[in-house]
């Protein structure tokens, strides 16, 4: 795997997508923007998964802020409803019959006990446990300061629902419980990859990290 020097950007996610933890096994080093004017509808606090009958999305809830132009790193998670329990609920739904849940779902499961109040310090957290049973060592800092042309910049690139081209990213198939139904879903939250593949998902990495494309650009 080649090291470039500079490091990627990247907006913080909940349980983010391949993509995402693609360039975090490329780059080996990352900056997660926390001084961007919070935006809605991202990665930053949802993530896709496969259920039974197709693609589902699942959200953190955040509280409104007075101020509406907030930082992302001033978000602060509502304890409103009882979205921990039914976010537990879908993954156990869509999983449970995936080769490596029983092995893993002892390990997120807690993290949404925990009284983390900011969105930040939930994705991070759930952000190293999925490097650390990927075997996967990125060096991780927020930023210091909102740089507006920062290099390998893929803060908004990676989006559910306007993404925008990357063609240093190549998706690969694996095995996914429902894949004889619904086909191949590509570029799912990294525990659809984990519940599937278990420890095999780093060569998934790998192989969707287009390293040509990613020369060209460095």
């Amino acid at each position: 795997m080649r090291m470039p020097t500079a490091a990627v950007y990247l907006s913080t996610a909940y349980l983010g997508p391949i993509q995402y933890y693609c360039k975090l096994y490329h780059y080996g080093s990352a900056m997660i923007e926390v001084f961007e004017r919070y935006p809605k509808q991202t990665y930053r606090n949802r993530c896709i998964i496969a259920g039974a009958n197709g693609p589902l999305s699942l959200s953190v809830p955040v509280e409104k802020s007075e101020n509406a132009k907030s930082y992302t790193r001033d978000i602060r998670i509502s304890n409103h409803g009882n979205w921990r329990r039914q976010h537990r609920q879908a993954l156990l739904s869509a999983y449970n019959m995936s080769p490596f849940f029983e092995y893993y779902a002892d390990d997120f499961m807690p993290l949404y006990e925990q009284p983390f109040n900011f969105l930040i310090d939930f994705n991070d957290a759930l952000c190293r446990l999925a490097c650390n049973l990927l075997d996967l060592n990125p060096s991780i800092q927020h930023t210091t300061k909102y740089v507006a042309d920062a290099p390998n910049d893929f803060r908004n690139i990676i989006h559910p629902r306007h993404p925008q081209p990357d063609a240093t990213f190549r998706p690969v198939t694996y095995y996914q419980v429902f894949s004889q139904r619904l086909g191949f879903l590509p570029n799912l939250s990294i525990v659809d990859l984990l519940f599937n593949t278990g420890p095999e998902g780093l060569i998934v990495l790998r192989d969707s990290c287009c390293e040509h494309a990613l020369a060209q650009n460095n």
